[in-house]
């Protein structure tokens, strides 16, 4: 989903602050959770800029070693190290004129960062291996779910680099603070994930909707896409239902939406049984024995759960 949907208070200062900044060609450093839509943010600068129709490049700082990271953001000429049989640009060659987003820049080293301060400053490098000096004219956007003041403190970033980068900060919110796009976000990625995957139009059900609006999503937009998409793949009808939800979200959203008042009996029931089968690693005779009912009433109230039912208080059978 390439949309930015910005209902809420916190997104729509994140993009009017994104909005304001990319007609200027100002450098910009992007923080947030991981999954909070760092990514979506700085594409949305790039398409609003004096460059857009240019390149859009990103380097992912954190996936690759140091020495390959250097290769790969700067390039490299024939026979610079073992393994290069020819010369390759770098990332920041296939940005010129156009943008260049470091993303997860504190996992960039020490060395690496001083080129990239030089290139900054003068706007010009040398490829890993080379000689001749490259003019570049990239804009930089920085990604990072770090604390980098931290990190300049730590000594494990220059805070030369830092205050180059952080010309302009932008804080992409964690989705448990702009709770008022939890319902567009769902309605944009069921057409999304139904249309990816051949999927009649469905929505979600009202105790779907109300089960997947108490949780918390610690992995934010990344994280509710991908809970949507699973629930487009296996739901059977046109509807999400709260059983098309994954077990670990309607478990954690159940005791979310219960925080500040006391549980019903059938709440700790269920609770009670769910860590009694964790205690007895899945065994259900084990567990039912424990619990003082037969393995028949603890699979139909195990099935209740799964279509998201309460359990009932009952007899034993």
């Amino acid at each position: 989903m390439n949309e930015i949907i910005a209902l809420s208070e916190a997104m729509r200062a994140a993009v009017n602050l994104a909005e304001r900044v990319a007609v200027t060609d100002a450098n910009v450093l992007i923080t947030g959770e991981s999954g909070a839509g760092k990514d979506a943010l700085a594409a949305f600068i790039h398409a609003r800029s004096l460059r857009t129709g240019q390149p859009l490049v990103k380097i992912d700082c954190a996936t690759l070693p140091a020495d390959l990271l250097e290769a790969e953001l700067f390039g490299y000429e024939r026979g610079a190290f073992t393994g290069a049989s020819e010369a390759k640009p770098g990332r920041l060659e296939s940005a010129h004129r156009g943008t260049l987003v470091l993303d997860e820049i504190a996992h960039l080293s020490l060395d690496a960062q001083a080129k990239l301060l030089r290139v900054i400053e003068n706007r010009e490098f040398e490829r890993l291996g080379g000689r001749k000096t490259i003019e570049v004219d990239a804009r930089l956007i920085a990604l990072t779910n770090a604390d980098l003041k931290n990190a300049v403190e730590r000594r494990a970033f220059r805070d030369d680099l830092f205050y180059r980068l952080n010309v302009v900060q932008i804080i992409a919110p964690p989705l448990r603070d702009r709770r008022e796009d939890l319902e567009p976000l769902s309605e944009a990625f069921i057409r999304g994930y139904a249309e990816k995957h051949g999927r009649a139009a469905k929505h979600l059900s009202s105790d779907a909707r109300r089960l997947l609006f108490a949780y918390d999503f610690p992995g934010n937009v990344r994280e509710l896409g991908n809970i949507i998409e699973r629930a487009v793949i296996v739901s059977g009808g046109k509807e999400i239902e709260v059983a098309d939800l994954p077990e670990g979200v309607r478990i954690a959203a159940a005791q979310q939406d219960r925080k500040g008042r006391r549980p019903s009996l059938a709440e700790v029931e269920s609770d009670y049984i769910r860590e009694t089968l964790a205690a007895t690693k899945g065994n259900k005779t084990e567990a039912a024995r424990i619990l003082g009912i037969s393995r028949k009433n603890l699979y139909e109230r195990l099935a209740r759960e799964v279509r998201g039912e309460r359990s009932e208080v009952r007899e034993d059978e």
